[in-house]
């Protein structure tokens, strides 16, 4: 008998409060959730593609039912904060249920094992099939002793010694509706199509196993089901835990106290447990949804973002463990656009989902080429990356040094961050032979000429700001596009409406000069920055210190507690206290109050979350000040973070910092040759400078001095990376005017531009 109530009501997914994730580390292609006790979103056969809402668990008899993960009355333990092979117990007055969560590692199978006590009570399982990414589309039947659901060419089994069973339309004939409305199981419906579906079991035993299987086909997953329950559960345990252990044996973790240890062995889980083993090397940025029990998002974190990803990359460094970082980046490496940029975010199959570009995301890999050539473990490896580095760095620099996003995917412009890792990538890609001859020497005149114009960009002094904080000036957020620059105006993304003057906007973005060795922890413009920073974005909570990513920031949840829904009031980031907590320790200060108030801002599970909440609480939305809100848990970037600077602690510098860049930079070298474009003109240049007027077309340049005089006109010559230009000195001429004529096109620009004599200005 088909279900009523099609197709059911909008789907969601379920809370991104993760309490754990795991996976095997073989051959299975199944990665797992936890969130209150019970089974969330299950990932196949890759990792960004979720196939269940979530597996729950209803308890009734006698007059009495109860949902366990709403009770909400459970302990989760591992064998140890490295190994994902959860108990999990709900206490409650009338019942104690016992789980074992168990990946089998031959199969694309998840396996539970439970075990129900009290008094005339049984367990119904309750399963929310959200197959192909999305609640919508489901089709839902009853089997025999298996509750099946199929949705094009993927299918879930859930197989156990069940009683009977129901499949029905979420809201209105599913097992929860019954429960509410009849108080125990009295629906059997065989069958409920294309929806947003759910199916509920009676099991027949209070002890038992459920297999949750996943194949292409119905029947192919009922057989993995039955073969992972005919091999045991014990066997499937025994192998995940050697599996566990051979991995994480032969890495030297840092000294330190036991809380610090635990979370480095926690955090070496989250960063081993999202690479995906359909593609090797793909790292999601979460295995969750933000918000996700208020929306059907298909993409949610799950997707690869090259930021994250090398972030990640990185701490394997630091933890040494140079294979998973090198097949990051053969990965990398096969998803790069043949412009050389990497897009915003990929499946990990490497379909783009979102097509924004951040520069920062095309500087990144090349970091962790040159990391790993710093350290010697590119053999083998060497042409494939030569080749990926030079069509990034030609996108680096043909596209730079303005960014159409910046790492919060949001504004255009110039910001410190994507500024200082595009340097550093430039510069390391000539100074550890990446590149080689004229395009060797263009990179590093490229980042020569940007390094001494960062103040330029994203510097001010004296605003009312400065003032009001006794400092002389700051790095601001970002210098929006356009001839006002830093004069100009920034669009607050997530606040509706809200425009304000750059100078007025500010975040951590600058700390990356000194991660990378572009300027000194002491410079006073860092240290006066800092003081701006700790006063405006610092947020002190029980946990500890943490900080938002910018002033007046829209991306998190309302005043009320509400999810973020476009608009809200963003929080504090637990990655930023690790960002700087980095400086604190090479500017001389004490690292560790950010160290531990990442650790004791995590959630239930030891999970760092993406922000934490910083208003008053709200008890029954789950929000206390210094604990994880509804955004992303586990979020990688912040794992790889913590882990960065519980290494650092022993070297006494990030693992990002490459021994050449810094070195070059430690006394900013005079540039070669200064870079004239149009999106970042020069006004002036000094004494025996030389100055090359860039474009990305062939150009006739027509050419005079002080005021029009002696006018030539002087032919583009080809520049590595598909640049043209013509370069020019000034000699002992107070100015120079040029404009342009494009021959292809047989037009003039119609716009004169002038740079003069830096001497000669009054």
């Amino acid at each position: 008998m088909e279900a009523f109530g099609k197709p059911g009501i909008a789907p969601t997914w379920s809370s991104s409060d993760k309490d754990l994730i795991g996976t095997a580390l073989s051959t299975s292609r199944l990665w797992f959730t936890i969130s209150h006790g019970i089974i969330n979103e299950v990932f196949w056969p890759a990792t960004g593609e979720p196939q269940i809402r979530d597996l729950g668990f209803l308890v009734a008899g006698d007059g009495f039912w109860a949902e366990v993960k709403r009770v909400n009355r459970y302990t989760l333990t591992t064998p140890n904060p490295a190994t994902p092979l959860p108990v999990i117990i709900h206490e409650h007055e009338r019942y104690r249920l016992t789980l074992r969560v168990v990946p089998d590692p031959d199969r694309d199978v998840l396996l539970i094992a439970y075990r129900l006590e009290g008094d005339g009570m049984r367990l119904y399982p309750l399963l929310a099939p959200h197959l192909g990414g999305s609640g919508w589309g489901n089709t839902a039947w009853v089997a025999g002793e298996a509750l099946l659901a199929q949705k094009g060419q993927s299918a879930v089994a859930l197989v156990g010694r069940f009683l009977r069973g129901s499949a029905g339309y979420v809201g209105f004939s599913d097992g929860w509706q019954d429960m509410a409305h009849n108080g125990r199981m009295t629906w059997t419906f065989d069958r409920a199509e294309d929806g947003n579906v759910a199916l509920m079991g009676e099991l027949a035993e209070p002890e038992g196993v459920l297999a949750l299987a996943f194949a292409t086909t119905p029947d192919g997953a009922v057989t993995l089901a039955r073969s992972s329950l005919a091999d045991g559960i014990d066997r499937a345990r025994s192998q995940v835990l050697q599996e566990w252990r051979r991995f994480t044996r032969g890495i030297q973790l840092p000294s330190a106290q036991p809380d610090v240890l635990d979370m480095v062995k926690r955090s070496l889980l989250v960063l081993k447990a999202h690479e995906d083993r359909t593609y090797p090397g793909a790292m999601v940025a979460s295995l969750s949804i933000p918000w996700g029990n208020s929306r059907d998002d298909p993409g949610g974190y799950h997707l690869v973002w090259t930021r994250d990803a090398v972030e990640a990359g990185l701490a394997f460094l630091a933890l040494g463990l140079p294979a998973d970082a090198r097949r990051q980046l053969a990965y990398l490496s096969a998803i790069q656009a043949t412009d050389g940029h990497w897009p915003q975010n990929v499946y990990p199959d490497g379909r783009p989902y979102w097509t924004g570009i951040q520069l920062d995301e095309t500087a990144f890999p090349v970091l962790l080429a040159a990391k790993l050539a710093e350290l010697g473990h590119l053999s083998g490896l060497i042409e494939t990356v030569q080749a990926m580095v030079r069509r990034a760095v030609g996108f680096l620099a043909r596209e730079g040094p303005c960014s159409p996003q910046d790492r919060w995917e949001e504004n255009a412009g110039i910001n410190p961050f994507t500024l200082a890792a595009t340097i550093a990538a430039l510069a390391a890609s000539a100074l550890l032979g990446l590149l080689d001859g004229d395009e060797a020497a263009y990179a590093l005149d490229l980042a020569d000429d940007w390094n001494q114009r960062i103040e330029e960009w994203t510097y001010v002094e004296d605003t009312p700001l400065d003032r009001a904080h006794g400092i002389r000036g700051h790095y601001v957020r970002i210098r929006p596009p356009g001839a006002l620059g830093l004069r100009g105006r920034v669009d607050v993304h997530n606040r509706q409406g809200v425009i304000l003057p750059a100078a007025e906007l500010i975040g951590l973005e600058f700390l990356s000069l000194v991660r990378f060795g572009l300027r000194a922890p002491d410079d006073p413009r860092i240290r006066d920055t800092v003081r701006l920073v700790d006063a405006i974005l610092r947020v002190d909570t029980p946990s500890g210190p943490f900080y938002h990513r910018y002033n007046d920031d829209g991306y998190g949840e309302h005043a009320d507690g509400r999810p973020f829904d476009g608009t809200g009031i963003g929080r504090a980031w637990p990655l930023l206290s690790g960002e700087r907590g980095h400086y604190a320790l090479v500017a001389g200060e004490d690292p560790l109050p950010y160290l531990f108030a990442m650790i004791r801002g995590a959630g239930k599970g030891g999970l760092i979350p993406e922000q934490v909440w910083d208003s008053d609480p709200i008890p029954d939305q789950g929000l206390f000040p210094g604990k994880p809100t509804g955004s992303a848990m586990p979020l990688l970037w912040a794992h790889a973070e913590f882990v960065k600077l519980v290494l650092a602690l022993s070297t006494g510098k990030p693992i990002e910092q490459l021994a050449a860049v810094a070195e070059r930079y430690r006394v900013a070298p005079k540039p070669r040759v200064r870079h004239w474009r149009r999106d970042v003109p020069l006004d002036s240049i000094g004494d025996g400078e030389r100055l090359l007027i860039e474009d990305r077309r062939p150009f006739q340049l027509h050419v005079g001095v002080d005021g029009w005089q002696h006018v030539t006109d002087r032919a583009s010559q080809p520049l590595p990376f598909g640049l043209h230009g013509v370069e020019v000195e000034l000699g002992e001429h107070a100015s120079l005017e040029f404009t342009f004529f494009f021959p292809d096109e047989n037009r003039w620009e119609g716009r004169d531009y002038q740079v003069r004599r830096a001497t000669a200005m009054t």
